[in-house]
């Protein structure tokens, strides 16, 4: 992996974290730190998700919501993809792209996309065969 962490703003910081706790717990990722706005450079409160200790997602209230950005987020089984997908939507994302496979990615490239509270692009892929 080139990038150490990645991050985006959020119009509503504490519907956003709430969204993402509930949309990333299929994918064993969990909110990690929780930093309030007197303690960031910026301002304003960010929180960092991730896996084992080391928070690689950051959401930043900063209100600014464009440009849309996209991340996708690797996943070890077609089902994370799927439970991903399914509560994302229960959740108020909008659907970019149901679970299924990308064959122009490559053979085994099952992800799913959705738009988020904000309207980023965020997907969920797993690269095993079925």
């Amino acid at each position: 992996m080139i990038i150490d962490h990645f991050g985006f703003g959020v119009g509503d910081f504490e519907r956003a974290k709430a969204f993402y706790i509930k949309v990333l717990a299929p994918l064993q990722i969990e909110l990690l730190m929780d930093v309030p706005a007197a303690a960031m450079p910026g301002g304003y409160p960010a929180c960092g998700f991730g896996r084992k200790g080391k928070p690689d997602f950051w959401l930043a209230g900063t209100g600014k919501t464009t440009p849309p950005t996209h991340i996708a987020f690797r996943t070890e089984t077609r089902a994370q993809v799927d439970e991903f997908y399914r509560i994302a939507l229960t959740e108020g994302a909008k659907d970019n792209g149901p679970p299924g496979v990308r064959p122009q990615y490559h053979a085994n490239y099952y992800g799913a996309f959705i738009l988020d509270l904000d309207g980023h692009n965020v997907e969920a892929v797993c690269h095993a065969p079925q």
